[in-house]
């Protein structure tokens, strides 16, 4: 295995040693398999090659400060992954499996956990996708359940270091009683060609609005949104908006830390109210957002109107008060009072 320098990686496929996977058909699972195999062979039929049959999970390992290590959350990961898995019509594991299957994934790449120290952690992919050949467009329940790993630094290559986003005029990301609140693949699609030309631009993230009226604030293109007023933590009530772990948990840090939490429509007006705007995922973390546009077209149109939150690369202090804290849970640095933490058996 080649060196790893801890220190730069960033948030990218990276080839570990191990995947661990089962198949379900005729109605059971099949002992999961550990295997160095980095390919799949399915039916050129498949369900997932034609109709988008697939859905994942995002989440991490951490070595802890006494050498511990831990799944953040994984019970939330695997009852939303069942959730999109009866939203597709395709069988899910249950959560003993899932969770098990993570830790295994975990004990087949040890080599590719980060060590305590260095801010990374060993990003888990779990992977479910329908294979059975057909082309009629009903559900059948036979699928492929897959856990693979990466070692994973900062999502944009600097820990809680601010970016600029852009609210783009011409494209929406999911529709009114759409597929927007659940974790497939498909929903991830759609962002590609918008996230080229906002790159392309000079703008690090996608703010999408609803796409009934493009009043209220939906999410980022790759996570969740949430906004700072005074003492209040304010993130959106929508029903195309991914439920986050990592909202989640922050909504639960802000009260620990005795801010007031709103979850509720978001007018779009109300952006400059905000004193910090960030997003925030597993990948992520927190993303903190030095300003957002809209531009009416992304393709070469002129901003047509700005907020800014702070100077590019400054960080807010309650977005550093909730990333320190959260993060100094995931690494055993503060009481895990509300046993986030899973412990990996090693």
């Amino acid at each position: 295995m080649a060196e790893i320098n801890w220190d730069t990686l960033g948030f990218d496929a990276y080839r570990t040693r191990t995947v661990v996977k089962s198949h379900f058909k005729d109605g059971k699972w099949s002992p999961a398999e550990a295997t160095e195999e980095f390919s799949f062979t399915y039916d050129p039929f498949a369900q997932v090659f034609h109709y988008a049959i697939s859905c994942f999970e995002g989440m991490k390992a951490f070595t802890q400060k006494d050498g511990t290590v831990v799944i953040f959350r994984p019970e939330q990961n695997a009852a939303r992954m069942k959730r999109t898995a009866d939203y597709l019509g395709i069988p899910a594991p249950d959560e003993d499996m899932f969770i098990s299957m993570c830790e295994e994934c975990i004990r087949g790449n040890l080599e590719f956990l980060p060590p305590y120290g260095h801010k990374a952690s060993l990003y888990l992919r779990p992977l479910l996708v329908g294979m059975h050949p057909q082309m009629q467009l009903t559900p059948y329940p036979e699928a492929v359940f897959a856990v693979m790993c990466a070692p994973a630094g900062a999502y944009y290559g600097d820990h809680l270091r601010s970016f600029a986003a852009v609210i783009p005029g011409d494209f929406d990301r999911a529709a009114p009683k759409g597929s927007g609140s659940y974790k497939i693949g498909a929903n991830y699609a759609s962002t590609f060609r918008p996230y080229k030309y906002a790159h392309d631009a000079g703008y690090a993230e996608l703010l999408y609005l609803d796409s009934a009226t493009r009043s209220t604030i939906d999410e980022f293109g790759s996570s969740n949104f949430f906004g700072i007023k005074g003492n209040t933590y304010v993130t959106p009530l929508s029903d195309s908006v991914l439920p986050s772990i990592t909202n989640l948990s922050l909504r639960q840090v802000a009260e620990d830390l005795g801010m007031k939490v709103e979850r509720r429509p978001v007018p779009l007006e109300e952006l400059g109210e905000f004193d910090e705007v960030a997003a925030c995922g597993t990948a992520v973390v927190i993303t903190p957002i030095s300003h957002i546009d809209i531009k009416p077209q992304l393709a070469g149109s002129e901003v047509s109107r700005s907020w800014r939150f702070s100077p590019d690369g400054k960080v807010g202090p309650v977005c550093t008060k909730l990333y320190e804290r959260i993060t100094g849970i995931q690494f055993g640095e503060l009481e895990d009072t509300h046993n986030w933490c899973h412990k990996v058996s090693l």
